[in-house]
């Protein structure tokens, strides 16, 4: 294996866990940036009251 080929190979590692990393904080893409535990759980809690929650 080329050191090229290593490379694409890692590449494609990283592009599939940001990938999975995005698809497991989708949930909180509404919440703003820098929101506490508190903003976070009544943004969960009004996902799930409004059947949000499909995962």
């Amino acid at each position: 294996m080329t050191a090229e080929e290593t490379l694409d190979e890692q590449a494609a590692a990283d592009e599939s866990e940001d990938s999975d990393a995005d698809r497991e904080r989708s949930h909180l893409s509404d919440v703003e940036d820098g929101a506490g535990c508190t903003e976070i759980w009544e943004h969960l809690s009004e996902r799930r009251e409004d059947g949000d929650d499909e995962e």
